[in-house]
């Protein structure tokens, strides 16, 4: 089955992970389904210890061909898809020779080359999308399933050397927990990545540092005819507190290393309503100075309406480069990696996070590379095939590199 026939069968296989549920794993039963479908393709494939644990994380290794390999490396993706926009039901379709020009989707909206000017660098090539109606979910089944056409062409290529080769599979990346339960010392690896990016040739080893926060708001109802002096507002107060936060510093209106806050979700009504926000900066500083803003407009709210605001706070991850810089030859094998199948490098910051930040910080150096998707967590989200065979190419020189 090739890298293609893969992922058309993984992403119609529903796996959204739910934010409103994060406090279990996974997040939404529905990912058990990918997991267990992976773990039956390793068994299949010989890999005798692929296995699911409790909390939906799929294992499995291949063991060292090579009596004295430089490193055990391993390569990571994440099941999960975001909810929203449309995250299931998702009906692939393939553009085979993109002659240029807008996409048109069975939907009745088109990929459009004014809005999405890199689809004229895939001229000549085949690409996938989704009908329209749902996001495509390149992220991250593209990184799933060029890791499962490299243990493929591993197991079926005895004479390819390699050291220990281990693989993953996440749970709920997309709503920061992907890395929270990872059993680091049963992958058993000494360094790892995700393959997790987009655009093909990109290389990221710098993430945002990212935390989630959440108001609750608690107001009084009663007739309006009577409110005067003794209603209050829970969708008022919801307003003033993000009409605190600087537009100048939202994620539309930010870019390169520059941080944000992101209003994620509003809901409710007088009695009661929930803000929902994260906070990312690259900077370890200045993230510290975003929570302090946080905290800030919570304790002037707090002030003004006594007992009907609380805020929960956490960190979700960090700015993995803090670790990779330790481990720079996992950032220069990727970047020679690429160069030898015609690649060009792209080393640049994300502008996100991945598995890896949190796996870097609990001992498992991880940098991120590309999966050749676009435009994830949109509709407009599409892969070109080929990007996605390059990445395979990419995978298995990296493995010959640390064999």
């Amino acid at each position: 089955m090739s890298v293609l026939h893969k992922f058309l069968k993984y992403v119609q296989i529903d796996t959204p992970s739910d934010a409103q549920n994060d406090k279990v794993m996974p997040s939404s039963a529905c990912q058990l389904n990918l997991a267990k479908t992976l773990v039956e393709e390793l068994l299949a494939l010989g890999l005798k210890d692929a296995r699911m644990d409790k909390n939906g994380y799929v294992y499995a290794s291949i063991p060292a061909n090579t009596p004295t390999p430089k490193a055990s490396i391993g390569f990571i993706a994440h099941m999960d898809v975001v909810s929203q926009p449309k995250g299931y039901g998702v009906k692939p379709q393939v553009l085979k020779g993109y002659k240029g020009g807008d996409i048109p989707l069975l939907s009745g909206e088109y990929i459009r080359v004014n809005d999405f000017p890199a689809l004229n660098n895939y001229i000549g090539q085949d690409i996938v999308t989704s009908d329209g109606t749902t996001i495509l979910g390149a992220d991250d089944k593209a990184g799933v399933a060029e890791i499962m056409e490299l243990v493929e062409f591993i197991v079926t290529h005895p004479e390819f050397e390699h050291g220990k080769i281990g693989v993953a599979f996440t749970p709920d990346e997309e709503i920061g927990n992907g890395a929270s339960r990872f059993d680091v010392a049963s992958f058993g690896c000494d360094f790892a990545y995700t393959v997790d990016g987009e655009e093909i040739g990109e290389i990221c080893y710098e993430t945002f540092n990212g935390a989630a926060f959440t108001f609750n708001l608690s107001g009084v109802n009663i007739h309006p005819g009577v409110a005067k002096g003794k209603m209050i507002n829970a969708v008022v107060l919801a307003n003033e507190i993000i009409s605190a936060f600087p537009e100048a510093e939202r994620p539309e209106t930010t870019e390169g290393v520059e941080g944000y806050y992101f209003i994620t979700e509003v809901s409710g009504g007088v009695e009661s309503a929930k803000v929902c926000g994260i906070v990312r900066d690259h900077s370890k500083e200045e993230f510290e100075r975003r929570k302090a803003f946080v905290n800030g407009v919570y304790n002037a709210v707090r002030k003004k309406y006594p007992n009907k605001v609380s805020l929960e706070m956490h960190d979700q991850y960090y700015n993995c480069a803090e670790v990779i810089k330790n481990h720079f030859h996992l950032v220069e094998n990727a970047v020679s990696a690429m160069q030898e199948v015609g690649v060009k490098p792209i080393v640049q910051p994300i502008r996100g996070g991945t598995d890896g930040s949190g796996l870097s910080f609990k001992g498992l150096p991880c940098p991120n590379i590309c999966t050749g998707g676009h435009n994830a967590h949109g509709l407009n989200e599409f892969v070109p095939v080929q990007s996605m065979e390059k990445v395979v190419e990419i995978l298995k020189i990296i493995v010959q590199k640390y064999a």
